[in-house]
């Protein structure tokens, strides 16, 4: 139909939200920001368990993608957005990321967009990741996905051109005639964008959100660290990691946020749980 999103379906919200967008009209004028400090205890636990069992090593960022995956799944408000004062639920659960195709200062980035069902475990996210990245970095295949076709189209254009496009592209997200294929080449129209600078030795940084687009998150994990904790009255070295939140605190209540953010990082304190079929009931 006309003027019918792509990427999700228009929802009917209580009348104080409604108000909300109006004053808040932009995702700058609504960021929440939280910097979260985690036990990588449960982690390495998890990763032993699944590397004695299989023989097949997971990475924390495979934890990680997946325990945001299944809270997305099992607390599906925080996977709406806003466009032009309305508000939308998301058709698919979708994280953006940077990949650096090689540890260099010159090397190249490009953005990859993963779908997950939500009921993926830590050994299927690395299946997903894995693919997507090595194809990525493997110079017979890299440059091929979406976003690295559709910006290498437009590498040579003018400015004054470029400048059109893009306010092209946005005026055609808020009146919902935004093409597919600008959806599929946009990093920016995900449910969350996660960046790992602990992989280029830096900690976690509250990062903004874009405005253009409808990413509603984004998670940035920092570098491994070492604290001193009292433990059963000793006194032990912990390993540590900080994960940074910034979200639009427009999509929904602070309560149901604050609910979802409990269930991410129960599946972090124990990676077990995410094993386990979705949980809807609670």
């Amino acid at each position: 139909m006309f003027f019918r999103r792509k990427d999700g379906y228009k929802i009917e919200v209580d009348p104080f939200s409604r108000f909300i967008p109006l004053i808040m009209k932009e995702r700058n004028d609504a960021l929440v920001a939280l910097n979260q400090e985690i036990s990588l205890e449960p982690f390495d636990a998890y990763i032993r368990k699944v590397y004695d069992e299989t023989g097949i090593r997971l990475s924390y960022m495979h934890i990680i993608y997946a325990a945001m995956a299944r809270t997305y799944r099992e607390k599906p408000k925080i996977n709406q957005f806003i466009i032009n004062g309305r508000y939308y639920m998301r058709n698919e659960i979708i994280i953006s990321m940077v990949v650096k195709k090689a540890m260099t200062e010159d090397a190249a980035e490009t953005t990859l967009k993963f779908k997950f069902k939500g009921d993926e475990t830590p050994l299927q996210v690395r299946e997903i990741l894995n693919k997507e990245i090595q194809a990525e970095k493997d110079t017979n295949t890299d440059g091929k996905n979406a976003t690295d076709i559709f910006v290498k189209g437009l590498s040579k254009t003018p400015l004054f051109i470029l400048k059109f496009l893009v306010g092209s592209i946005k005026f055609l997200d808020k009146i919902n005639m935004i093409p597919s294929s600008a959806l599929e080449a946009s990093p920016f129209h995900a449910s969350a964008f996660i960046t790992n600078l602990g992989s280029i030795g830096l900690d976690a940084a509250l990062h903004h959100i874009y405005n253009l687009g409808t990413i509603g998150a984004f998670l940035s994990i920092g570098k491994k660290g070492k604290k001193i904790v009292k433990k059963k009255d000793k006194f032990i070295e912990e390993k540590i990691m900080n994960i940074g939140f910034v979200i639009d605190e427009r999509i929904c209540d602070g309560f149901y946020y604050a609910a979802a953010m409990r269930r991410f990082f129960r599946y972090l304190n124990n990676p077990e749980k995410l094993e386990e079929p979705v949980n809807l009931d609670d």
